[in-house]
């Protein structure tokens, strides 16, 4: 029965974060510059990610970049969802690359745990290796996701080579490491949330394996600063969710924010209908990221809706 109820709940959130999955052909703003399917991954591997940049980029300016990890319960969701073209038209209209990912999903209970890690951790190298040609500063990388996607970003920028969860393979001598990390209702502890399709077994079969998963098992001091933005509304993913992480990271000295959005359901990008994110999100990134290429312009609503 408690199979049934995890299975049940899984495709819920799947379905929640997946609300333009029948749209085959997603709609691109004409005012950045987007190259689309592009390998990161090993050449056998079929997720691919798409390169948001800003049309005026100064010449010989390097700039800074933002990973983008998408929601979908860890069994669903993808790259350019209206939520991830939303985040990611934002940031590269004001100054930044943005580096929009799918990763290895759960299907049929088969875990994917840790390798959907592993894949996040890739791109931020890929980043990195790929900096000269992307015009970017490979110490200037941010990581910004919603819901699973919030998690697998939290878990990108507070795990390091000492947890044991980076990939290995021919550019392992390149860091995984982020200078920060922009969280939209992600959860943090998934033992407190319920059982996960994408680790293959239930909280009371290897309650060790939700410690290894979960956000909050890494709070501690150096880890790079946290802008966590949650819906008091949410009822996929309760914002005391994110209230617990805060506390750990308070308690550890992690630099950190947390903003509760009043009335705020799940799933939304970085404009209304709640407030508008956009000012705060900016914020966050112009000063730990020290953007020196920024267009200091957010366009009106009509104009960056990507529906």
């Amino acid at each position: 029965m408690k199979c049934i109820v995890t299975l049940l709940a899984t495709i819920a959130v799947a379905l929640a974060e997946s609300t333009e999955k029948a749209n085959a052909f997603p709609k691109f703003p004409e005012d950045v510059h987007v190259e689309r399917g592009v390998a990161f991954l090993a050449a056998n591997r079929s997720e691919k990610a798409d390169i948001y940049s800003p049309i005026n980029k100064t010449t010989g300016r390097r700039i800074a970049a933002v990973l983008h990890i998408h929601g979908g319960g860890f069994t669903g969701g993808k790259r350019d969802a209206e939520r991830e073209i939303n985040i990611c038209s934002n940031l590269a209209r004001h100054g930044y690359l943005a580096m929009s990912i799918d990763y290895k999903l759960s299907y049929n209970g088969k875990a994917s745990w840790p390798q959907n890690l592993y894949d996040c951790k890739t791109a931020v190298r890929w980043l990195r290796i790929n900096a000269g040609n992307l015009g970017i500063d490979p110490d200037r990388i941010g990581v910004i996701g919603g819901s699973a996607g919030g998690t697998l970003a939290l878990l990108v920028a507070l795990t390091t080579s000492e947890d044991r969860l980076d990939p290995k393979d021919l550019s392992s001598n390149i860091s995984c490491r982020v200078s920060c990390c922009v969280d939209l209702y992600g959860i943090s502890d998934l033992a407190k949330w319920h059982d996960v399709a994408m680790l293959g077994k239930t909280s009371a079969e290897n309650p060790a394996l939700y410690d290894q998963a979960s956000p909050i098992t890494y709070a501690k001091a150096g880890a790079p600063p946290m802008l966590i933005l949650h819906g008091t509304a949410d009822t996929t993913v309760d914002h005391h969710q994110s209230i617990m992480l805060a506390n750990a990271l308070k308690a550890a000295g992690t630099e950190h924010e947390l903003q509760l959005i009043p009335g705020a359901t799940h799933t939304f990008n970085l404009q209304p209908p709640q407030r508008d994110l956009r000012p705060l999100v900016f914020e966050f990134f112009d000063k730990h990221l020290g953007n020196t290429n920024l267009q200091k312009q957010v366009p009106s609503d009509s104009a960056t809706q990507s529906r």
